[in-house]
């Protein structure tokens, strides 16, 4: 584990396409910089289709295994959290399709299995912590309240931060495609709470749970 932190601080910012190649070398342990990079983005993602977390967790882990078994055919005309956002997507889509065969399965619009943790709450005296996470919960409510083409679009872009070009790469789409959803999922969310999704901290993927993650997926590749 020390020689792993070593070798994840000396390769802080580099670029993705230097870390494929040199996982594709041999140096598998260095996948673990890209799950920790991208873990927030890919958890965004599929939580906007799919809102059981452990069934999130589970899909996260499916599409770490399966971008890390086809990296190989990864092509650089696109990012890497591109390639890794559509896998996740389509792992979300099969996730849910399953679910509809099985008679008295949970839905993907059922509520939650667990609250979402805010990651610098413990930072907060417990006054405010209770606030933000009560205005977290709001946000998230909203959220979920949209419809599922909408909810993804505005997911990736007001909450991850992601362009509207990134996004139609994304999910298949034009860029005018992609405003005009944007658009449609901003008037269906309240004014009030669609000025506090611009707290990043809005499904956060906290620390423990991405070391989860990355262990499962680094025992397995």
């Amino acid at each position: 584990m020390k020689m792993l932190s070593l070798c994840k601080r000396a390769t802080a910012g580099t670029p993705d396409s230097l870390i494929i190649r040199r996982v594709l070398d041999g140096d598998k342990e260095l996948f673990e910089i890209l799950l920790r990079r991208y873990n927030q983005t890919l958890y965004r993602a599929i939580r906007s289709y799919v809102r059981l977390e452990d069934d999130v967790e589970d899909l996260m882990q499916d599409t770490y295994i399966k971008a890390y078994q086809k990296l190989e055919h990864f092509k650089e005309d696109a990012s890497f959290s591109t390639w890794l956002v559509r896998i996740g997507i389509n792992e979300a889509l099969q996730h849910i399709r399953k679910k509809e065969r099985i008679p008295g399965a949970n839905r993907p619009g059922e509520p939650s299995a667990k609250i979402i943790e805010l990651s610098d709450s413990e930072q907060m005296n417990p006054e405010k912590r209770a606030i933000k996470h009560e205005m977290g919960l709001m946000v998230e409510k909203a959220i979920d309240r949209l419809p599922e083409k909408y909810k993804i679009v505005f997911m990736l872009h007001e909450v991850e931060g992601m362009a509207n070009p990134e996004i139609a790469a994304c999910l298949g789409l034009s860029d005018s495609n992609v405003k005009v959803r944007l658009h449609r999922a901003r008037n269906l969310i309240k004014e009030e709470l669609y000025k506090l999704s611009s707290d990043a901290s809005v499904f956060e993927f906290g620390n423990s749970r991405c070391d989860r993650v990355v262990d499962y997926v680094m025992d397995r590749i």
